[in-house]
């Protein structure tokens, strides 16, 4: 629970409207555990790893929910929305605060443009004969509007995608255990759970290979952190939050693992591409009649979702930047529907180069900014992570209010998660095709480290801003 002594006045989702409800907050939450990571590039790791996959998933969801139960124990500390560059703020000082809002905004940006790389392709499935930026161009507008419109109509948009999502694995899972269990389908002679190790093994290219996917797996579970930036605008964010969090473990071993383990069992590793969806490959071998253009709608659904979500996102961190005077002030107007609606543009303006980037490499842009989403996501994580075990010295020195919503084993498991996160980071630099996103991190690093200092030579204050923050919250 958010301590009374709280300075409201840094507390920067004031004039936001409280507008998110139960219903959307959990389906915003089931949908960020959702993604074209799943749906579209499981079909290349696993032709890397074969059936171990499954055990990289499962590991993977195992550190998230350590990351979100971190976060959750800060969101019911102080629920703000931006939350991540405000505890990196709190508990880092002030140039950490700037550089993962910024870098959290770079990876929403990035994103946006893969998801609508990935959009319009899905879209040629159905109309070849419409250039693909013309859809990605049309995709962003509409959702740019809907973002302006209001923050109900946004978790509207996003319950609904989210649904289609769910109810697309759900299926998949349902018909892949008839198939296993009674045999019907073209699939029927070949169905079994045997496939998960008859061909060379459950590691049929070494754990080595299985460790390499990594990098991918952690890329299909970003915006699992979306709810933190939800928490200034969910109705009663003490309730719905811990909630949301709790239920992360079924919806990864349901939608992850699960999926998979039965994908695997009815359709053999073997047959699997990069750049083919699982889901697609799964419903063309069982047979089911317009199977490859529903899975087609889902993955369409899966990438607007997630496009959706990052001018969600975009908007309001810009708005805690400029909050906190690490961006021009101007990004701190909300519309008169209550909405950062000047931040929002602004962003859509910087997705809209995917749209350049899909007209001139289409062939590399989809890694390329997938690769660089991932690394900027994996910064995001361990600022979460530090400034939980930050918060953690405070409150057992006597320093900050407890939150409502401990995490189990209190720092240890953010420990073993930074741990993890470092260790992937290391696989990312020793993998020549994602080692750019490093370089591209580097240069990032070095573009906010000038941006400080000429922040520094202009307004010393604001870059001076928490150095107490301690004595100020806790009393």
């Amino acid at each position: 629970m958010a301590s009374p002594q709280v300075d409201t006045e840094s507390v920067p989702e004031e004039g936001y409207e409280r507008g998110l409800n139960s219903r959307q907050v959990q389906m915003i939450a089931i949908g960020g555990a959702i993604g074209v990571g799943l749906f579209l590039g499981a079909g290349a790791n696993i032709a890397k790893a074969g059936p171990s996959l499954i055990v990289m998933y499962a590991l993977a969801g195992v550190i998230i929910f350590f990351i979100m139960r971190a976060l959750g124990e800060l969101l019911l500390y102080r629920p703000v929305s931006g939350s991540f560059a405000e505890y990196s703020r709190e508990f880092l000082g002030p140039f950490f605060g700037y550089f993962t809002g910024w870098t959290y905004w770079l990876m929403w940006v990035v994103t946006g443009m893969a998801e609508l790389t990935a959009a319009a392709i899905y879209i040629n499935y159905w109309f070849p004969e419409i250039p693909q930026w013309v859809s990605a161009l049309v995709f962003l507008i509409v959702l740019f509007g809907a973002n302006l419109i209001s923050v109900k109509l946004f978790g509207e948009i996003e319950f609904w995608f989210s649904m289609v999502k769910v109810t697309a694995i759900i299926g998949m899972i349902v018909i892949g255990l008839g198939v296993l269990t009674f045999g019907f389908s073209q699939a029927g002679d070949t169905a079994a759970v045997s496939n998960l190790w008859a061909f060379d093994g459950f590691f049929p290219k070494g754990i080595g290979s299985s460790l390499m996917t990594l990098q991918g797996v952690m890329f299909a579970y970003l915006a699992v952190e979306l709810v933190g930036v939800t928490a200034g605008e969910s109705e009663n964010p003490e309730k719905t939050l811990p909630k949301a969090i709790n239920t992360l473990p079924w919806r990864i071993a349901l939608f992850y693992v699960g999926a998979l383990t039965v994908i695997l069992c009815v359709v053999k590793w073997t047959e699997f591409s990069d750049g083919a969806s699982p889901f697609v490959k799964a419903f063309a071998v069982i047979g089911i009649p317009a199977g490859a253009g529903i899975v087609n709608f889902v993955v369409l659904t899966a990438a607007l979702s997630s496009c959706n979500s990052g001018m969600y996102s975009t908007g309001r961190m810009l708005r805690t930047l400029a909050d906190n005077g690490e961006a021009p002030r101007v990004f701190q107007r909300l519309s008169s529907t209550k909405t950062p609606a000047l931040g929002i543009g602004i962003s859509v303006i910087f997705m809209g180069i995917g749209v350049v980037l899909n007209y001139t490499v289409p062939e590399k842009a989809f890694g390329y900014v997938t690769s660089v989403a991932t690394a900027a996501g994996i910064w995001t994580w361990l600022m979460i992570l530090i400034s939980h075990v930050l918060y953690r010295r405070q409150v057992v020195a006597g320093r900050l209010p407890a939150s409502s919503f401990p995490a189990p084993g209190g720092s240890v498991c953010s420990y073993i998660a930074i741990a993890f996160l470092l260790f992937v980071t290391g696989l990312i630099a020793y993998d020549a095709d994602a080692r750019i996103c490093l370089y591209v991190m580097a240069g990032w690093a070095i573009a906010l480290g000038i941006g400080w200092a000429v922040l520094k030579n202009r307004n010393p204050q604001v870059t001076q801003r928490g150095e107490n923050e301690f004595e100020k919250v806790g009393g």
